[in-house]
């Protein structure tokens, strides 16, 4: 009971999420959190734009939502892989397949796309 109880909290909080993030604009409202690192350093960080490309992605506008932050729009189908793979069914029907897509080279290898999008984006 527990758990299905876990599982709602998350689905509501995640609705109000999208809601928000749906009826305001992140690049017009005031009440969105700032970026800490561009705050101190002036640098974007791999996640700068985010907010406003989640905003654009709920509209449908890919185009603008890959100008803000073309690696978050790269990850949502990699994330949405990874929510199936994490559900117990699949989990146990497809261990090979998420070791390759979830496993330690995949996790480095992210690592690596992340930190190569942080050094261009800063220099271009």
């Amino acid at each position: 009971m527990k758990k299905i109880a876990g599982y709602i909290a998350v689905v509501l909080l995640l609705s109000v999420a999208v809601a928000v993030f749906y009826r305001f604009d992140p690049a017009a409202v005031s009440f969105f959190p700032r970026c800490p690192f561009k705050t101190l350093t002036g640098w974007d960080c791999p996640g700068c734009g985010s907010q406003r490309a989640v905003h654009e992605l709920l509209h449908g506008n890919l185009r603008n939502a890959f100008r803000y932050n073309p690696l978050m729009v790269a990850a949502v189908p990699y994330v949405s892989v990874g929510l199936v793979f994490n559900c117990d069914r699949v989990r146990s029907k497809c261990p090979a397949a998420r070791k390759l897509l979830f496993g330690r080279t995949a996790i480095y290898t992210i690592l690596m796309i992340i930190i190569v999008f942080f050094i261009l984006r800063n220099l271009l």
